[in-house]
């Protein structure tokens, strides 16, 4: 007795949706949590403002198109997927190293962390 291939497969297919919908949803908060720090950046001064500000919105519109990407439900190609994916996820780690150390920034760090997470997660479960 052992599990059935059918239910192999309805599971890793469950895993597969579980982890695709997590992954949207961090790619969704990330987006959020950068374009409001992005907002509310002050430019100016040493240029390190500015930076945050430009990291910001880019992690942002890649999270944003991240998210977008999972959301459709039509037929797509696995590679453009992962690629999309490993973009996303090198955009939220480089962000979120801007962000180190910069005063009120840390939970929009957590957040490109956890994105950056997600992607890596959601990877796996592609073949």
């Amino acid at each position: 007795m052992g599990t059935s291939p059918s239910t192999t497969s309805q599971q890793e297919l469950v895993r597969f949706l579980e982890d695709r919908f997590a992954c949207a949803q961090a790619c969704s908060e990330c987006a959020r949590a950068c374009a409001l720090r992005a907002s509310a950046v002050d430019p100016g001064g040493d240029g390190r403002p500015e930076l945050v500000r430009r990291k910001g919105i880019l992690c942002a519109e890649v999270c944003d198109a991240t998210c977008r990407l999972l959301s459709e439900q039509n037929d797509q190609d696995e590679g453009a997927v992962r690629v999309q994916l490993e973009w996303c996820r090198s955009v939220c780690l480089e962000t979120a190293q801007v962000l180190d150390g910069f005063p009120g920034a840390e939970q929009t760090a957590r957040s490109c962390r956890a994105c950056a997470r997600a992607c890596t997660d959601f990877m796996s479960t592609l073949t």
